[in-house]
């Protein structure tokens, strides 16, 4: 354990959009607290590792991650403090720091916690807070102060869907929403901070609601707010897509043609098994609103192959799904049981190499799609927020309101909306040729 309060601090995340959202206020609560970042986790005081417990084996690359740098730093003859955060830290708690000798452990929803645990573990002892308070965090955040072109605002926390092969409602609790006055103030305020687009977080982001309004209502209330061009959300659940918000999505400008909406399977008896609330076909009428709403909006899902007692034939109709959809972008997986879930026990565990097969055979399909949609924007125009330079001199990287990611020869910065022309598609970016720049 270390003697002396850290000066400098790195975080790392993993995972999903909510764990990058967490990492980014954890490094702001250590920077109000006086520290400065670093890139290089070697060199740092304090290294926030902040976990996802989604996948296998998530608990044994943290030990793997906190060997690794306790090693480079040793050969260094320095002693860095190590800070266990996210759901890895709230699933094992004071095991990790039994383990793998950490100083700190501390859960999703006691981060905000953070600088008082690292003057515990200044002290010599253990810093440990896996506590689920009710949005108490939030308010204990500091107040963003510069944000890059795009910006993440979480509204919503937790689930309680309990999905048989999920932890989140174990390792993130129940689901809560924010208050609504509190999400327009923190908007307000990253667009003050420099935001042109914000993606709204949760883990069932649409199950998002304050007293009679849902998430589509949200939407609307943030598109009043000057200087905020761009709207986003994520991860949304089937059960919980309301008309208001399909219908925001027919209305609201600002709001983007994208809309990421997992099924994980194609077929209802797995589905069923899953506890997924919905069926195949339920979720394609789903699909025909939001079409019907909004034309030319991008689908993206996510699915799980592998899935105990998951047949061919049921596996052939998660393919038949892929195809009768057409995903702009999709994200896929083989099924991991995760310690405590309901599916981890199932009898028909699917071997390694099937769950490899169907993976792969998935992916290919998958990427079709996704070759098929973004040759079918070329020749189109539409607007392109820029994020970064590209790899090559004069090149300039953003956004399309598909989620594309567009590469262009530009003289245009960050945060400057690029109206384009969509000129060439790969499988995983496309082109475009400016035709002139709206200045940050």
């Amino acid at each position: 354990m270390t003697d002396r309060a850290p000066k400098t601090y790195h975080v790392k995340s993993f995972g999903c959009q909510m764990n990058v959202y967490d990492g980014e206020r954890m490094g702001e609560l250590m920077a109000a607290h006086g520290m400065t970042a670093t890139g290089d986790a070697d060199a740092a005081d304090l290294v926030v590792l902040n976990t996802c417990h989604i996948r296998e084996k998530a608990t044994e690359k943290v030990y793997s991650d906190v060997g690794r740098i306790r090693k480079a730093q040793r050969a260094e003859g320095r002693s860095p403090m190590i800070a266990v955060a996210g759901c890895v830290a709230q699933a094992e708690g004071e095991e990790i720091a039994r383990r793998a000798k950490v100083d700190i452990v501390v859960g999703p929803q006691a981060y905000h916690n953070l600088p008082e645990l690292v003057a515990t573990a200044s002290r010599g002892e253990l810093g440990l807070d896996t506590d689920m308070p009710v949005l108490s965090k939030f308010s204990a955040l500091p107040a963003r102060r510069k944000v890059g072109p795009g910006a993440f605002l979480t509204v919503q926390e937790g689930c309680d869907k309990f999905c048989t092969y999920c932890v989140v409602p174990y390792t993130r609790g129940a689901e809560i929403s924010r208050p609504w006055q509190a999400l327009i103030d923190e908007a307000k305020a990253l667009v003050d901070a420099g935001a042109k687009e914000i993606t709204l977080l949760g883990q069932n982001v649409n199950a998002w609601s304050d007293g009679d309004r849902d998430l589509g209502a949200l939407i609307r209330e943030l598109d009043r707010i000057p200087g905020l061009a761009r709207i986003r959300y994520t991860t949304s659940h089937p059960n919980d897509m309301t008309q208001g918000l399909i219908d925001a999505h027919r209305d609201v400008e600002k709001l983007m043609p994208f809309l990421h909406l997992p099924v994980q399977s194609g077929n209802d008896r797995v589905l069923k098994a899953m506890n997924r609330s919905h069926s195949r076909d339920s979720y394609l009428r789903i699909l025909d609103r939001v079409r019907a709403a909004r034309p030319d909006i991008a689908l993206s899902g996510d699915f799980i192959v592998g899935f105990p007692g998951e047949t061919e034939a049921e596996f052939a109709d998660t393919l038949s799904l892929v195809d009768a959809v057409g995903y702009a972008l999709a994200f896929s997986f083989k099924y991991s049981p995760r310690p405590g879930t309901p599916a981890a026990g199932m009898a028909g565990q699917i071997a390694a190499d099937v769950m490899d097969d169907r993976l792969q055979r998935l992916q290919t399909a998958l990427n079709r799609g996704q070759a098929a949609f973004n040759a079918a924007t070329v020749g189109r125009a539409c607007d392109v927020l820029i994020e970064r330079p590209g790899k090559l001199a004069g090149q300039m990287l953003g956004k399309s309101p598909w989620l594309q990611s567009v590469h262009m020869a530009t003289d245009a910065r960050p945060g400057d909306i690029v109206e384009v022309e969509i000129v060439s598609a790969g499988p995983n970016s496309v082109s475009g040729r400016p035709r002139h720049a709206q200045a940050a």
